[in-house]
């Protein structure tokens, strides 16, 4: 049976000034599927996912989202139908406590839910990622560890049907890592998130994906199984540093 398509970028193109950070990425995220898109610093990572959740306009190619054209929409639009973030750097509302900053986000979900939900909903997704017993402290508070477990519960609160995750592990130990990883694939199951991608730069994370895309100077070069993408001659070279 043909697996359904959630996320389609089409030969996207975005350069700013002289600089092409992008240039024709062409992929598909399916249901039920998870990917991490890998790359040197200012390989395009970042920018290709400021396109697809609508802060950057591409200057070519299309974004398809459940088979809408989601192009030329803004950010708020194409979360109200499903699409959430993570930002690499958390964006909390510093003055804000952790309960009522998922709490927020748990409001905007495409589900809609009613007041009383997104408390419970809030309340259950800080249990999660390991934050309960910071509810109550301001999000201006955290540890940066800490802000990034925030960072990834407002995320999942909006039970999005996708969810782009930007370096959400950076920093953590191996533990945390593998903790949090399969944490999103449980949430996701149980949420009925469709699917996930990642920004990633830790190896560890990476291993725990569906697919990898490596982006290079604003290409995908190589897409693959994780072992596979990693075992890849071009990506040892220039992405781990190896000498092969």
């Amino acid at each position: 049976m043909p697996r359904r398509e959630v996320l389609i970028v089409e030969h996207v193109s975005k350069s700013f000034g002289g600089i092409r950070a992008l240039v024709d990425v062409s992929f598909k995220l399916y249901e039920g599927e998870s990917i991490a898109i890998i790359g040197p610093n200012g390989a395009g990572k970042t920018t290709l996912f400021n396109v697809i959740n609508g802060i950057y306009q591409p200057d070519s190619g299309r974004i398809v989202f459940e088979g809408v054209d989601i192009t030329r929409l803004p950010p708020h639009k194409r979360a109200q139908m499903g699409l959430s973030r993570a930002f690499q750097i958390p964006r909390p509302f510093p003055y804000l406590t952790v309960f009522d900053n998922v709490m927020v986000s748990a409001l905007f979900s495409p589900k809609k839910l009613g007041v009383d939900q997104a408390r419970t909903e809030a309340l259950s997704t800080l249990e999660l990622v390991g934050l309960i017993r910071k509810k109550d402290e301001l999000a201006a508070n955290l540890t940066a560890p800490e802000k990034k477990l925030l960072e990834l519960a407002r995320a999942l609160a909006k039970q999005p049907k996708v969810l782009l995750l930007d370096e959400i592990v950076a920093g953590m130990p191996p533990a945390e890592v593998d903790r949090i990883m399969k944490l999103v694939k449980e949430v996701a199951d149980r949420k009925g998130i469709s699917s996930v991608a990642f920004v990633e730069h830790v190896i560890r994370a990476v291993q725990h994906v569906d697919r990898v895309l490596f982006l290079y100077q604003g290409r995908i070069l190589v897409e693959g199984p994780p072992r596979e993408v990693l075992a890849n001659e071009l990506v040892r070279r220039v992405y781990l540093g190896e000498v092969v």
